[in-house]
């Protein structure tokens, strides 16, 4: 017989975290993959009930494949924990590494596995910055939308830091390959000039006003 948590949100799951602090939650799984150089979100999924980790991977991998198609790429090496041991014959196409197998690991593969730690803190800014801590969406299908949403949100946060990073050729190129996209000429001197006439006829007082630092960027 299952278990009811909330009234409200029947869905909820009680999901035990391992930790001192906060042994427990109720809420629902998420699954994140990212990409092991940029930390950019190929794949975000919840799942509805408490599935064994293992048994997400094949999952993520899919959505991870048809979310890169248009790249021409697809993954082939999947850096885990430990949670995800015992499923390589679910993916058969895919390298699965994880910490159990540290002593059969390349020099190289070694390095890229203390890469994985970088999801935690991918994760945290997730529920901090993005608001993934808590759903206001009604039902399993609203759990579904707000992860993906708050994974977007987090790639247009990081697309932004990119392009200060790297400044207007960065630009440049992404527009190009937006205007490729969407099958039209690039004109890439207009939009410049369109960028710079805007800058200069916005007053100093309505970029105040429209600042207000009580929101979280």
């Amino acid at each position: 017989m299952p278990k009811l948590y909330a009234w409200h949100a029947p869905e909820v799951e009680c999901i035990a975290k391992g930790n001192s602090k906060t042994p427990y939650e109720f809420g629902f799984k998420v699954g994140i993959a990212a990409t092991l150089k940029h930390n950019l979100i190929v794949r975000a999924r919840a799942f509805t009930g408490n599935p064994y980790d293992g048994h997400t991977l094949r999952e993520q991998l899919e959505q991870a494949t048809i979310l890169m198609q248009d790249r021409g790429c697809k993954p082939i090496t999947a850096y885990v924990d430990l949670g995800y041991r015992g499923v390589d014959g679910d993916n058969p196409t895919v390298a699965i590494k994880h910490r159990g197998r540290f002593k059969t690991l390349a020099a190289q593969e070694r390095k890229l596995l203390k890469r994985r730690q970088t999801i935690e803190p991918t994760i945290g800014h997730l529920k901090a910055d993005h608001r993934m801590d808590r759903c206001h969406l009604k039902g399993e299908q609203g759990d579904k939308l707000r992860a993906v949403l708050c994974a977007a949100g987090y790639n247009i946060r990081w697309l932004l830091r990119m392009i200060a990073k790297k400044g207007v050729p960065f630009l440049q190129q992404l527009y190009l390959r937006l205007y490729q996209a969407a099958a039209l000429s690039p004109n890439w001197a207009r939009m410049l000039l369109n960028l710079a006439v805007n800058a200069l006829l916005i007053r100093p007082c309505e970029v105040i006003g429209d600042f207000n630092t009580d929101r979280p960027w």
